[in-house]
């Protein structure tokens, strides 16, 4: 089931009274309202309300944007700004993150991420589907597309994997520790608060403001249970419970074969080193490669001016 808000202030009014989610959704974004001023809308999973922006025509092509940890949505507001005119962009939240509910007592397990995303993708039909995906959005995109090939135009992968790696870094790994990770990133919110620091290379574009829309989502110990349980999820051996989802993405990247790929790279980006997209590249040898020698992780901070029309340009000609 899917809750969209109106946009008339009385109906607006009216749905918030039906569901309180709106109206907190708004207050929760108020501090940057400027940077990020979608509609908000859910999306029932077992687990929870699942938010998600979704602007643009109803018809014609969709762009789904899946982020990852420790960002949301406002990850991607400058590309739903860009393509909203021309396309259906669709940018969800996952569950413990943004504007989503945040269980407590949930798995947070890749399986069911995927599951969430998929649910949400067949309730609204969502077909000739471009996919973008950053981060763990990688595993979990791809992880529904390669269970539904049919529904997609191309893969867009930036700094990212959906598939097995011995790589991490040690100031993640460390964050995986029993009482130091939970301490930190739930403690002290060291995950989200670093990112904004190392996970760009042009410093000044990280302004108060966009700061803010970051770190706003996990404010608290509770808030931050989907930042700590991505780091415990990150699957590096056969022994670890997210390991077979993991290789089922994997398996799945054999029936996007057909489609185009697009790949668009931080190479400063420590975590997601060009040695993930070296790995794409042989995967997929007939990707299209833009790569970006002064941005880091958060690439479409750093470059979204080169990449924003660079993408637009291979959406347009994207034919599997």
């Amino acid at each position: 089931m899917t809750i969209a808000s109106p946009t008339t202030n009385s109906a607006a009014d009216s749905a918030a009274a039906i569901d309180p989610r709106v109206e907190r959704a708004r207050r929760a974004t108020r501090g940057f309202a400027d940077e990020y001023d979608f509609a908000p809308r859910f999306h029932q999973t077992p687990g929870g309300a699942l938010h998600y922006v979704d602007e643009g025509p109803r018809d014609g092509e969709v762009v789904l944007c899946v982020h990852g940890n420790p960002t949301w949505s406002f990850y991607y507001r400058r590309l739903i700004r860009a393509f909203a005119p021309d396309r259906r962009v669709i940018a969800p939240d996952h569950l413990g993150c943004g504007l989503s509910d945040k269980p407590q007592d949930w798995s947070y397990r890749l399986a069911d991420h995927v599951a969430n995303l998929e649910s949400l993708a067949l309730d609204l039909d969502l077909r000739r589907v471009h996919l973008i995906v950053h981060d763990w959005g990688g595993a979990i995109g791809c992880g529904v597309a390669g269970r539904h090939p049919d529904r997609f135009l191309s893969i867009n992968a930036s700094n990212t994997a959906a598939f097995p790696s011995t790589r991490i870094p040690a100031r993640i790994d460390v964050c995986r520790w029993p009482l130091f990770g939970p301490l930190a990133i739930r403690g002290f919110n060291a995950f989200a608060r670093a990112a904004t620091v190392m996970a760009v290379e042009h410093k000044e574009r990280m302004t108060p403001a966009v700061r803010a829309g970051y770190l706003a989502p996990y404010g608290n110990w509770r808030d931050r249970i989907a930042t700590l349980r991505f780091v415990q999820d990150i699957p590096m051996s056969p022994r670890h419970e997210s390991w077979p989802a993991l290789q089922e993405v994997e398996a799945g990247l054999a029936r996007l074969a057909h489609l185009p790929v697009n790949l668009f790279w931080g190479e400063r980006d420590w975590c997601f080193t060009p040695e993930f997209r070296r790995e794409w590249q042989r995967r997929f040898p007939q990707a299209e490669t833009l790569t970006l020698d002064d941005a880091g992780h958060y690439a479409l901070e750093d470059a979204h001016e080169r990449i924003l029309p660079w993408l637009a340009e291979r959406l347009r000609c994207a034919r599997p």
